[in-house]
């Protein structure tokens, strides 16, 4: 069943200001006259799923329907349909266009990921989108301005079920380059461990800066690793229940007692 577009809400983790954000507010304006900004004040990427819940949040109006939070992209949606919007609210959510890829078990960082969580625990459809970039190069918004509405359109058009989320990721190549697009699985990286940086501040006391240290894909059949990798654009459908059910199963028999 075709998904409306008759009101967007537009969120990332990036924040209000950044480029990808920009991008995809053109595109979502292609496809709808009321398009609505909620979006952090500041960058929240690695922020996952998480609530601010020790401090008072400030809302920001912007602009006409472009309100900045000071929270975390979560706390942007949940602002969004419980406060701002909740008299009217959107009946499609895009977040990004994020500057990086959300890829394998990046989704569990990701806040960009996560606006698309809450929107489907809303009863939303919602959509993350993200950019896969390389070291050392420009970032190609250009692969993800003229492949988005290719992506969205079909998405849209087709609709998906309830509790389900689609992560996009565009690959880090220039449009030409650009072989497809490809509905994949989750991929799994191997993992490495981080890069814990140790440093000085002027008064003498240590901090620390993390760097991911992931790097080797495990093999998989159709991942959204190999398939950027190879330049095509991911789209994965993520869904809501982790429950891993043969587990489950597995052990209802074994574990399941009564206590009567």
């Amino acid at each position: 069943m075709a998904i409306s577009t008759a009101r967007i809400l537009i969120s990332n983790d990036d924040g209000i200001h950044a480029p990808g954000i920009q991008v995809l507010e053109r595109i979502a304006r292609e496809l709808s006259d009321d398009v609505w900004v909620i979006a952090p004040e500041e960058e929240q990427s690695g922020a996952g799923h998480s609530l601010t819940l020790t401090k008072p949040l400030r809302v920001r109006e912007v602009g006409e329907k472009r309100w900045a939070v000071s929270g975390t992209p979560t706390d942007c949606v949940m602002m969004a349909v419980n406060h701002i919007m909740k008299d009217n609210l959107p009946t499609l959510i895009l977040s990004g266009i994020n500057r990086g890829g959300n890829l394998a078990e990046d989704i569990t960082y990701s806040g960009t990921v996560s606006v698309a969580m809450e929107g489907t625990l809303a009863g939303i459809p919602s959509i993350a989108l993200s950019l896969c970039i390389r070291p050392e190069q420009r970032t190609k918004w250009e692969t993800a301005e003229k492949f988005a509405p290719i992506v969205l359109e079909k998405l849209i058009q087709e609709g998906w079920d309830k509790d389900v989320l689609v992560n996009v990721n565009f690959p880090a190549f220039v449009p030409d380059e650009i072989k497809g697009i490809k509905v994949t699985e989750q991929g799994r990286r191997e993992m490495v461990g981080n890069n814990i940086e140790e440093r000085v501040d002027p008064r003498g006391f240590k901090y620390f800066w993390f760097g991911l240290g992931r790097e080797v894909g495990l093999p998989g059949h159709e991942t959204d690793i190999k398939t950027v990798r190879e330049k095509w654009i991911s789209v994965t459908p993520l869904h809501l229940d982790l429950t891993h059910h043969q587990t489950r199963e597995k052990l209802v028999d074994k574990i399941d007692m009564s206590f009567d």
